[in-house]
């Protein structure tokens, strides 16, 4: 059951986030969580997601726009370390609110809800039609990335705010999914680090053929989705990232993720 589930969600959702550029980490770790423990199923996420994307890198990568990466990368990594100090001077802060969903207790914290009604207002702008046409000009895009890098450091959750703004940054459908995967993969290196010390777990060793098998799963939803990608419009990339952005935004203000 484990190996099926985990497999199922591996390849869907990586299909997805080859058109939104997020959504693969937020959506498998709760599918690991079912099975392990919540250390091990972050480094067992950590692991998938970048191995996934150096894989959309070869598919993708050569098709990113370097002046973006320029002016959106850098500022989005250097920010990332401040958001990840900020994340230390928030980690005893009280939930702002908690209830009883199924018989499990549930907690919102005030970085997730911050985050969540972020994210919620950016997908509004991807779904209501009258805002879908406009543009982010480029001297915004350092803002963007020192945004998104913020945000990332902070939660973890900077895919979804790169996404939002390299949609209206003015990329055609394959620099906007070239583009992010770069900066995504330099994110994940650094992430990957932070966890090395639970990547060598008995966890880890010990259930190395599953997190191969959701590999070879994620690889497979990344190539159909690479195939699929010339044959969609663009509007329906912004469609599929406004749906996206709104679950994360509910799964974050429910306090699931």
């Amino acid at each position: 059951m484990d190996y099926l589930l985990i497999c199922i969600v591996a390849m869907g959702v990586s299909g997805l986030t080859l058109f939104s550029g997020f959504g693969l980490g937020t959506l498998l770790l709760p599918a690991f969580v079912l099975f392990f423990p919540v250390q091990a199923a972050v480094a067992m996420t950590a692991v998938v997601h970048l191995a996934n994307n150096l894989f959309k890198l070869f598919l993708i990568g050569n098709k990113a726009d370097t002046a973006t990466l320029l002016r959106f990368g850098l500022p989005a990594l250097a920010a990332g370390f401040a958001g990840a100090w900020l994340l230390l001077s928030l980690a005893d802060l009280e939930p702002v609110y908690s209830y009883e969903l199924w018989g499990r207790h549930m907690e919102v914290y005030p970085v997730n809800l911050v985050i969540g009604l972020l994210m919620g207002f950016f997908a509004m702008l991807e779904l209501y039609s009258p805002l879908n046409r406009l543009q982010i000009s480029p001297a915004y895009l350092p803002l963007g990335g020192v945004l998104s890098g913020f945000f990332g450091g902070l939660s973890g959750h900077q895919g979804a705010f790169r996404s939002a703004f390299l949609l209206k940054s003015g990329l055609d459908k394959e620099a906007f999914v070239g583009t992010g995967v770069v900066i995504a993969v330099l994110v994940d290196v650094s992430r990957i680090t932070v966890y090395s010390g639970m990547v060598h777990s008995p966890e880890i060793r010990e259930n190395l053929p599953l997190i191969a098998a959701a590999m070879l799963a994620a690889f497979a939803g990344a190539f159909i989705g690479r195939r699929v990608l010339s044959k969609i419009t663009f509007r329906t990339v912004q469609f599929i990232v406004g749906i996206m952005l709104l679950l994360v935004s509910i799964l974050l203000i429910l306090g699931v993720v």
